[in-house]
């Protein structure tokens, strides 16, 4: 999503190696929004991810990931102009995720959740 955001490329395939489902649906939308509004990311989120469930726990198919991510840079800004566009500072927020095996073996985000800055 960060390398997809310079751009506000919704429909990167990258997207879709990471993503799917209400996940993916939810980031395209974010982006199709940032590139009709003539936003660009700038920066790089900094995040630390940690387990905090599996299920089943002796051969998972679905992993929790909670993680307090920082997005003070991590910015938005207008694409004609380069200026700022947030106009709150971001930081740390947190950050809740759902894992899930795919039928080819690999995993993917399936859904998500972003807490408001300070929720961390």
């Amino acid at each position: 999503m960060a390398e997809a955001g310079k751009t506000s490329d919704w429909e990167s395939a990258r997207l879709a190696r990471y993503a799917t489902g209400d996940a993916l649906s939810t980031i395209s939308r974010g982006l199709y929004a940032d590139h009709l509004n003539g936003l660009v990311s700038k920066g790089e989120p900094v995040n630390h991810p940690e387990v905090t469930k599996v299920d089943p726990a002796g051969n998972p198919t679905t992993v929790l990931i909670s993680d307090c991510g920082d997005s003070t840079h991590w910015l938005r800004y207008r694409k004609d102009t380069g200026k700022l566009a947030d106009d709150k500072p971001d930081g740390r927020r947190d950050i809740t995720a759902e894992v899930k095996r795919q039928p080819d073996g690999g995993w993917k985000v399936t859904r998500f959740a972003v807490w408001g800055v300070g929720s961390c």
